[in-house]
């Protein structure tokens, strides 16, 4: 017992030390995460800066003035007037010189004295149908503030407040982030077990262990605990990146985070123990894991476009994506405060895939050494 364990600490330390003299290593733990979450982050945002918008001002009064003054008031609106017709509107859509366009009618002081209802236009350019939406959301909460401003009154037959849970400012950011703590951890471990054992068996070097009194299982041991602990550093740097540099409020329990957290690296490093199983070389190992984690985790496990919006079919697939549920869980923890009861569903589920997963690896990889 006592020598099977000096002997999995020998290839620890061998790990730890081939990856500290090792630069794309370092790269791939230390630096490749925090690049990947500060470039993501500020990528990833759904969120219309700024909306450029043509006005064809038939009016020119200066109540059409004051009218226009309500939308470049406004932090989204970069509002310009044209003198020409509303026909050449198509063109300052498609040189995307404007988004939206809105046309005031002639006779607009006129209605608006008489408190008729004013045909206002609004031409939006719904090559972006999100885009269109928001800024379709956008004009409307100015119009509601212009009306009440303006001592309109709407007859409902109830009481409308609005109560914004988790999220109030409908901060992008808040959604992305941890999202993409769940793809860039799946990714890093999954990179990290894959190359540095098709690394060994590229060069060769695997063999020689073997025929050391060093027995299969000390191997995988020992070569996967030094990126279970570098995996764990790398999910402490993402989360203390988005809590100060993205302001990412942090209401649920840190240490039901960490333990769910590490439980999705093992997956991970089982997963790339199983790539190492199939890749003959390094770029062949890279190749692999990039395909199996990125790719899915960004297009189908909800971390950019809701899964209720796929086909059926593809939900389907999406039960097999280990981060589609860490993704409820980190999103869960971080802004809602979930429990563990409230998470035990997704976390029975990613416990069952990692033991599944990490069983099948182990023994596939102790058949190939034995092979």
């Amino acid at each position: 017992m006592k020598a099977a364990l000096l002997r999995t600490r020998a290839i620890v330390r061998k790990e730890f030390l081939h990856i500290l003299h090792d630069p794309r290593s370092l790269f791939l733990v230390f630096l490749m995460p925090v690049v990947q979450l500060i470039m993501f982050g500020y990528a990833l945002n759904l969120e219309i800066q700024r909306v450029d918008m043509a006005v064809f001002d038939h009016a020119r009064s200066p109540a059409s003035r004051e009218f226009i003054q309500a939308f470049s008031g406004s932090r989204f609106f970069h509002v310009f007037e044209v003198n020409r017709s509303v026909r050449t509107v198509e063109d300052w859509f498609k040189s995307r010189k404007a988004r939206v366009a809105l046309v005031i009618p002639a006779d607009f002081d006129r209605q608006l004295h008489r408190n008729l209802r004013i045909p206002i236009q609004f031409l939006m350019d719904a090559s972006d149908a999100n885009a269109a939406t928001l800024i379709r959301n956008y004009c409307q909460q100015i119009l509601i503030s212009y009306n009440l401003s303006h001592g309109a009154k709407v007859l409902l037959p109830f009481a409308f407040r609005r109560t914004v849970f988790f999220n109030p400012n409908f901060r992008s950011s808040y959604f992305f982030v941890p999202g993409l703590m769940a793809m860039i951890l799946i990714m890093i471990s999954t990179l990290l077990t894959s190359v540095a054992i098709a690394r060994e068996k590229e060069t060769g070097t695997l063999e020689q262990m073997l025929v050391s009194p060093v027995r299969s299982r000390e191997i995988i041991l020992g070569k996967v605990f030094p990126y279970l602990v570098l995996a764990f550093l790398d999910a402490a740097a993402i989360l203390a990146i988005g809590l100060f540099l993205f302001r990412i409020p942090f209401v649920g329990n840190l240490l039901l985070l960490t333990l769910l957290s590490v439980l999705y690296i093992v997956l991970a490093l089982s997963l790339g123990l199983l790539i190492s199983t199939v890749a003959s070389s390094q770029q062949v190992a890279m190749m692999i894991a990039q395909i199996a984690t990125v790719l899915p985790t960004i297009m189908m496990a909800g971390m950019i476009f809701p899964i209720a919006s796929m086909p059926r079919w593809l939900q389907l697939i999406t039960y097999i994506l280990p981060a589609r549920f860490y993704l409820l869980i980190v999103r869960g923890i971080i802004l809602k405060g979930s429990t563990f009861a409230d998470l035990l569903n997704p976390s029975a589920v990613l416990l069952g895939m990692t033991i599944f997963l990490l069983l099948v690896s182990i023994r596939k990889f102790k058949t190939n050494l034995e092979a």
